[in-house]
């Protein structure tokens, strides 16, 4: 009588390979090939399947951004972009502090067309000082942001300084206006002085 187990391998089955796939793969092998038709197609085709991990190569992978080189117009749109920015911010920073003293900015601007004329709506004045301040502020931070995202897509930047401070400068310049004409007798002085 024989007692070996029927399920132990013999000799000769231990000699030959075995296979990866077909009636004598385990559960775990056999799911694998389910989960993965490709590699049946691989197989059936005489090719050896590529790794798990592996993309499938019949799916088209979409091209992600492409890191730009350095190249020296590259640096040197950086080094105009970057120098358009800290200019720009030496520039806003002096043009807020002024705006938020509006009566002496308004004075000043009737200095510069040598008018006699004294801003004397003071409530008015700090209002539509401070929204140009503002503005301006606002305008140079949205600049940066743009600028840095533009950047770091490798594209030519040195132009969004440049229009985000014409842009903010309009703006800001709109405000000002509306707040010295808030004092009729100011304005018309200047006005009189600037249509002569």
């Amino acid at each position: 009588m024989n007692d070996a187990d029927p399920r132990t391998p013999s000799a000769a089955d231990e000699a030959r390979p075995r296979p990866q796939y077909g009636e004598y793969a385990t559960p775990e092998e056999q799911r694998a090939r389910i989960r993965r038709p490709e590699v049946t197609e691989a197989l059936e085709a005489g090719v050896a399947p590529q790794p798990e991990h592996a993309p499938d190569p019949r799916v088209a992978s979409k091209p992600g951004p492409m890191p730009v080189p350095a190249t020296r117009g590259g640096q040197i749109d950086r080094i105009v972009t970057f120098g358009l920015l800290i200019y720009g911010l030496f520039s806003v920073v002096t043009t807020i502090i002024q705006l938020l003293n509006f009566p002496e900015y308004a004075n000043n601007f009737a200095r510069v067309f040598q008018v006699d004329a004294t801003f004397t709506n003071l409530t008015a004045g700090y209002l539509w000082g401070a929204a140009a301040a503002a503005v301006t502020g606002i305008g140079w931070l949205l600049t940066a942001v743009f600028t840095w995202r533009s950047m770091k897509r490798g594209r030519i930047s040195f132009w969004i300084p440049i229009v985000g401070a014409l842009v903010s400068t309009v703006i800001a310049a709109v405000l000002s206006l509306i707040g010295m004409a808030s004092d009729p007798q100011f304005l018309t002085a200047v006005m009189g002085t600037v249509s002569n």
